[in-house]
């Protein structure tokens, strides 16, 4: 048990540098990287809400179709 604890730990720490030296070796700004993240994390959460809202009225199709007792074609 006190090895997957270290190993755990190592990890963690080793990510940590290592992201650490990534941002001080990029050759963009801290602002450029800050921006960067920022829409792509944006760009992220619309595709997920978009994928999410199409979800959701496929399932209210399926429940309608089954409401009324018409066949559901499962895609």
């Amino acid at each position: 048990m006190r090895k997957i604890g270290y190993f755990m730990f190592g990890s963690l720490l080793g990510g940590l540098i290592g992201a650490g030296i990534a941002l001080l070796f990029t050759p963009t700004s801290g602002a450029e990287i800050r921006a960067n993240i920022r829409s792509y994390t944006m760009h992220t959460i619309d595709e997920v809400k978009n994928a999410a809202v199409q979800r959701r009225d496929e399932l209210q199709k399926q429940l309608e179709q089954l409401r009324t007792g018409s066949s559901v074609k499962v895609e």
